[in-house]
Protein backbone atom coordinates (compact mmCIF):
# COMPACT_ATOMS: atom_id res chain seq x y z
CA UNK A 1 0.00 0.00 0.00
CA UNK A 2 1.49 3.90 -1.05
CA UNK A 3 1.77 5.84 1.74
CA UNK A 4 -0.78 8.62 1.81
CA UNK A 5 0.19 11.54 0.14
CA UNK A 6 -0.51 13.99 3.07
CA UNK A 7 -1.41 13.48 6.48
CA UNK A 8 -2.81 15.07 9.70
CA UNK A 9 -2.92 12.67 12.66
CA UNK A 10 -5.05 13.91 15.64
CA UNK A 11 -4.12 11.51 18.73
CA UNK A 12 -7.92 10.82 20.25
CA UNK A 13 -6.40 10.63 23.60
CA UNK A 14 -6.04 14.14 23.40
CA UNK A 15 -9.19 15.30 22.36
CA UNK A 16 -12.09 16.86 25.13
CA UNK A 17 -14.86 15.16 24.40
CA UNK A 18 -16.85 18.34 26.34
CA UNK A 19 -15.46 20.74 23.65
CA UNK A 20 -14.92 20.55 19.75
CA UNK A 21 -11.20 20.45 18.34
CA UNK A 22 -10.97 22.97 15.26
CA UNK A 23 -8.89 22.97 12.69
CA UNK A 24 -7.66 24.12 9.18
CA UNK A 25 -5.63 21.82 7.00
CA UNK A 26 -3.87 24.37 3.99
CA UNK A 27 -1.52 21.66 2.54
CA UNK A 28 1.79 23.46 1.38
CA UNK A 29 2.79 23.45 -2.25
CA UNK A 30 5.19 20.17 -1.73
CA UNK A 31 1.84 18.51 -0.08
CA UNK A 32 -0.08 19.73 -3.00
CA UNK A 33 2.56 18.27 -5.60
CA UNK A 34 2.44 15.08 -3.61
CA UNK A 35 -1.69 15.10 -3.43
CA UNK A 36 -1.76 16.21 -6.91
CA UNK A 37 0.68 13.71 -8.32
CA UNK A 38 -1.48 10.73 -6.12
CA UNK A 39 -4.73 11.92 -7.73
CA UNK A 40 -3.77 12.29 -11.41
CA UNK A 41 -4.05 16.26 -11.47
CA UNK A 42 -2.40 18.86 -13.26
CA UNK A 43 -1.99 21.19 -10.90
CA UNK A 44 -3.75 21.42 -7.10
CA UNK A 45 -3.43 25.38 -6.76
CA UNK A 46 -5.31 25.22 -3.67
CA UNK A 47 -6.95 23.62 -1.07
CA UNK A 48 -8.51 23.19 2.47
CA UNK A 49 -10.31 21.80 4.85
CA UNK A 50 -11.83 23.17 7.82
CA UNK A 51 -13.17 20.95 9.93
CA UNK A 52 -14.48 20.43 13.38
CA UNK A 53 -14.12 17.12 15.74
CA UNK A 54 -16.80 16.37 18.38
CA UNK A 55 -17.51 13.61 20.38
CA UNK A 56 -20.25 11.48 19.70
CA UNK A 57 -22.47 9.04 21.40
CA UNK A 58 -20.98 5.37 22.32
CA UNK A 59 -17.69 6.55 22.78
CA UNK A 60 -17.29 7.54 18.89
CA UNK A 61 -16.34 10.59 17.27
CA UNK A 62 -17.38 12.98 14.40
CA UNK A 63 -15.16 14.93 11.84
CA UNK A 64 -17.35 17.53 10.18
CA UNK A 65 -16.31 20.10 8.10
CA UNK A 66 -15.63 21.92 4.29
CA UNK A 67 -13.30 21.27 1.21
CA UNK A 68 -12.59 24.25 -0.84
CA UNK A 69 -10.25 23.25 -3.84
CA UNK A 70 -9.19 25.08 -6.89
CA UNK A 71 -7.65 21.97 -9.21
CA UNK A 72 -6.69 21.76 -12.92
CA UNK A 73 -7.39 18.52 -14.51
CA UNK A 74 -6.51 17.43 -18.47
CA UNK A 75 -9.67 17.65 -20.61
CA UNK A 76 -11.08 14.10 -21.47
CA UNK A 77 -11.48 15.12 -24.93
CA UNK A 78 -8.49 17.76 -25.53
CA UNK A 79 -6.28 17.26 -22.92
CA UNK A 80 -6.16 20.86 -22.54
CA UNK A 81 -6.02 22.08 -18.88
CA UNK A 82 -9.36 22.15 -16.97
CA UNK A 83 -9.38 24.41 -14.28
CA UNK A 84 -12.32 23.14 -11.03
CA UNK A 85 -13.47 24.72 -8.41
CA UNK A 86 -14.66 22.09 -5.29
CA UNK A 87 -17.08 23.27 -2.29
CA UNK A 88 -18.10 20.25 -0.52
CA UNK A 89 -19.29 19.28 3.46
CA UNK A 90 -17.08 16.21 4.47
CA UNK A 91 -18.18 14.04 7.16
CA UNK A 92 -16.67 11.13 8.83
CA UNK A 93 -17.87 9.35 12.04
CA UNK A 94 -15.04 6.97 13.60
CA UNK A 95 -16.62 4.26 16.04
CA UNK A 96 -14.68 2.24 18.25
CA UNK A 97 -17.78 -0.58 17.29
CA UNK A 98 -17.07 -0.65 13.49
CA UNK A 99 -15.34 -3.47 11.97
CA UNK A 100 -12.08 -2.91 10.43
CA UNK A 101 -12.33 -3.08 6.69
CA UNK A 102 -8.29 -4.87 6.49
CA UNK A 103 -8.46 -7.48 8.70
CA UNK A 104 -6.24 -9.86 9.66
CA UNK A 105 -7.38 -12.81 8.26
CA UNK A 106 -7.65 -13.38 4.72
CA UNK A 107 -10.59 -13.73 2.41
CA UNK A 108 -13.19 -12.19 5.33
CA UNK A 109 -15.74 -9.47 4.04
CA UNK A 110 -16.53 -6.96 6.42
CA UNK A 111 -19.34 -4.71 5.91
CA UNK A 112 -19.47 -1.16 6.91
CA UNK A 113 -22.89 0.40 8.04
CA UNK A 114 -22.31 3.72 6.19
CA UNK A 115 -19.42 4.75 3.67
CA UNK A 116 -18.92 7.56 6.38
CA UNK A 117 -17.99 5.35 9.32
CA UNK A 118 -14.64 4.86 9.72
CA UNK A 119 -12.90 2.40 12.86
CA UNK A 120 -11.64 4.19 15.75
CA UNK A 121 -8.65 3.60 16.24
CA UNK A 122 -5.38 5.67 17.71
CA UNK A 123 -5.68 8.63 15.17
CA UNK A 124 -8.23 10.49 13.35
CA UNK A 125 -6.02 11.36 10.23
CA UNK A 126 -7.58 14.59 8.95
CA UNK A 127 -4.83 15.19 5.97
CA UNK A 128 -6.46 11.68 4.90
CA UNK A 129 -9.42 13.03 5.07
CA UNK A 130 -8.95 15.80 2.88
CA UNK A 131 -7.42 13.63 0.17
CA UNK A 132 -10.39 10.87 -0.13
CA UNK A 133 -12.96 13.80 0.31
CA UNK A 134 -11.25 15.47 -3.04
CA UNK A 135 -10.73 12.52 -4.80
CA UNK A 136 -14.03 11.69 -4.27
CA UNK A 137 -15.17 15.48 -5.38
CA UNK A 138 -13.01 15.88 -8.49
CA UNK A 139 -15.09 16.01 -11.80
CA UNK A 140 -15.35 12.42 -13.63
CA UNK A 141 -15.23 13.79 -17.11
CA UNK A 142 -13.64 17.67 -17.08
CA UNK A 143 -14.24 19.28 -20.17
CA UNK A 144 -12.78 22.33 -21.81
CA UNK A 145 -14.94 25.12 -23.26
CA UNK A 146 -16.10 24.61 -26.79
CA UNK A 147 -14.37 20.85 -26.64
CA UNK A 148 -16.77 18.44 -28.29
CA UNK A 149 -16.82 14.37 -28.15
CA UNK A 150 -15.90 12.73 -31.11
CA UNK A 151 -18.74 12.02 -33.38
CA UNK A 152 -21.13 8.79 -32.72
CA UNK A 153 -19.81 7.60 -36.40
CA UNK A 154 -16.25 7.25 -35.36
CA UNK A 155 -15.78 10.66 -36.93
CA UNK A 156 -12.53 10.77 -39.98
CA UNK A 157 -13.90 8.41 -42.47
CA UNK A 158 -14.41 5.17 -39.48
CA UNK A 159 -18.10 3.41 -39.95
CA UNK A 160 -20.83 4.15 -38.09
CA UNK A 161 -21.21 1.14 -35.63
CA UNK A 162 -24.77 0.02 -37.10
CA UNK A 163 -22.79 -0.70 -40.52
CA UNK A 164 -21.73 -4.23 -41.50
CA UNK A 165 -18.18 -4.82 -42.53
CA UNK A 166 -18.80 -3.96 -46.06
CA UNK A 167 -20.24 -0.28 -45.03
CA UNK A 168 -23.84 -1.29 -45.54
CA UNK A 169 -26.79 -0.90 -43.06
CA UNK A 170 -27.68 -4.48 -42.02
CA UNK A 171 -31.57 -3.91 -42.64
CA UNK A 172 -31.34 -1.74 -44.70
CA UNK A 173 -33.17 -3.59 -47.32
CA UNK A 174 -35.50 -5.52 -45.02
CA UNK A 175 -38.83 -2.89 -45.39
CA UNK A 176 -38.37 -3.67 -49.69
CA UNK A 177 -37.52 -7.36 -48.91
CA UNK A 178 -41.00 -7.56 -46.83
CA UNK A 179 -43.00 -5.95 -49.56
CA UNK A 180 -41.42 -7.83 -52.21
CA UNK A 181 -43.29 -11.26 -50.38
CA UNK A 182 -46.49 -9.80 -49.54
CA UNK A 183 -46.98 -8.31 -53.39
CA UNK A 184 -49.49 -11.15 -55.21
Amino acid sequence: MSPVPFSHPVRVAHLNPRKPADLTLAPDAQARARIAQALDLTDLPAVTLDARITAAPHGAWVLTGRLAARVVQPCVVTLAPVESVIDEPVRRLYSPHALDPHPDSAGAEIEMPDEETEPLGSFIDAGAVLVEALSLALPLYPRAPGAEAPAPDGGEGMPAATDDADGQRPFAGLAAMLARRNDP
